[in-house]
């Protein structure tokens, strides 16, 4: 017997005014992501477990690992989804003729069995945008565009940055070092614990000169590495120019690596200015979606996490209920104003009963006003309307009363944000 009712560890619930302020964002999310061109698609949260695993690929990252495993009545080893982008090489396997290039949103629920902490669950709201079957440098740019838009409306002050799986792979290789992906799992650990652990745990694959160097390199501009034809870079370089044209600047980070297992092109992160927080990241991943098919389908893609960028959004939402419709034994004619109001697109509840009551509520959702219905406006042919707020009271006839609540309800509720908390994007690994 559970000793208390609780969420599981690691899930929570959205209440308003929190939920409310959920669904505003998200509704800017996805007009964005439609301004762009990109088409909804829905996938089911549970998989068979052998499609999550990256067979081909590299070893697995922390996110695959950290998926939860299932199994059904027959014994079959299932999962839940812990990203979307895997899922999207087994849409292309039982879609193969599908028009490319192919421009995908989705938005919903994933699920990491990881460690909990402040700002870090285990369910997560995860806001995804793809381009498959597109090899150019202008699709990179298109979904850097779309975050972009999407960070600039809910007013969420971001730095993009930038870099190149191969311009990394070529640094290493010009120190001469062998073990490639190891010096880049180690240099994904900067952030973490730091230069010098970094370098410390290098020596296992270079000498101190060969680090010595590659951090020097690492601290060059793009100009440098144009310069000494370093692969990748031209890419780096075609991507910021593009990016330009959509007014998105874009810097390069040398450093950065994200996931191992499948990027092959250029890198993205989207970070709070002066912070190493990341709230967005993505890149170009051409292996990944074509495996089944045995071929490549080159494809980028950007993903987000909906908690964090709610945290952190500043966004004005309509109020969600403007009027309740208070009955004073009058339920008949209170209930007739109700579908009337609603009709009209104007948000409301019914209420009867001690009026006491059904005025606390009200202040309770924060509605702002309450229409009162009795014998007195039953024979004034007019309502009672209250000014929550202002507690000002008046007689007004239905249409006048109609026109005043369409008008206030264009005056929205405004949400600021959080305070900057612990990285928690769930973007691509």
């Amino acid at each position: 017997m559970l000793s208390e009712v609780d969420t599981a560890k690691g899930f929570q619930d959205f209440l308003p005014p929190e939920s409310l302020k959920r669904r505003a964002v998200r509704e800017v999310i996805e007009k964005y992501f439609r301004l762009f061109g990109f088409l909804p698609i829905e996938t089911p949260v549970v998989e068979f477990d052998e499609l999550m695993r990256p067979d081909t690929l590299q070893g697995e990252d922390e996110a695959v690992s950290d998926r939860f495993r299932l199994k059904d009545r027959g014994g079959r080893n299932l999962g839940l989804r812990y990203e979307f982008t895997f899922q999207l090489a087994r849409i292309f396997k039982s879609n193969p003729n599908l028009k490319l290039p192919f421009k995908r949103y989705q938005i919903g629920e994933n699920f990491r069995d990881e460690p909990v902490g402040p700002g870090r669950f285990r369910q997560f709201t995860q806001c995804d945008i793809d381009i498959v079957g597109d090899a150019g440098i202008e699709a990179d740019a298109e979904v850097l565009a779309a975050a972009h838009a999407i960070f600039s409306a809910l007013k969420i002050d971001t730095i993009i940055y930038v870099n190149n799986r191969k311009l990394l792979g070529a640094l290493i290789d010009s120190v001469q070092i062998s073990d490639k992906q190891a010096v880049m799992r180690e240099l994904d650990k900067l952030q973490k614990i730091g230069e010098d652990m970094v370098k410390s745990n290098l020596r296992k694959y270079a000498d101190a000169n060969q680090i010595l160097t590659l951090f020097k390199l690492l601290e060059k501009n793009l100009s440098f590495f144009l310069e000494n034809v370093f692969d990748g870079a031209r890419e780096i370089e075609e991507l910021q120019k593009r990016c330009k044209l959509y007014g998105v600047k874009v810097q390069l980070d040398p450093t950065m690596i994200r996931g191992l297992s499948y990027y092959t092109g250029n890198i993205f992160e989207v970070r709070l200015p002066g912070t190493t927080s990341s709230i967005a990241g993505g890149g170009r991943y051409d292996k990944v979606v074509g495996k089944y098919l045995q071929r490549d389908l080159p494809a980028v893609g950007i993903s987000f996490g909906l908690e964090r960028v709610t945290a952190l959004a500043a966004i004005e939402t309509p109020t969600p209920i403007m009027a309740t419709v208070i009955s004073f034994n009058k339920d008949a004619q209170a209930i007739a104003l109700v579908q009337l109001l609603r009709d009209s697109g104007i948000s409301c509840v019914f209420a009867s009963g001690k009026p006491a009551k059904a005025l606390d509520y009200a202040n309770s959702l924060q509605i702002p006003y309450a229409i009162f219905i009795g014998d007195d406006e039953i024979a004034k042919k007019k309502v009672k309307l209250k000014d929550m707020k202002s507690g000002a009271e008046r007689y007004v006839g239905e249409k006048q009363l109609i026109t005043l609540l369409r008008k206030a309800s264009a005056t929205p509720m405004t949400f600021v944000p959080a305070q900057p908390a612990e990285d928690t994007a769930k973007d691509k690994q």
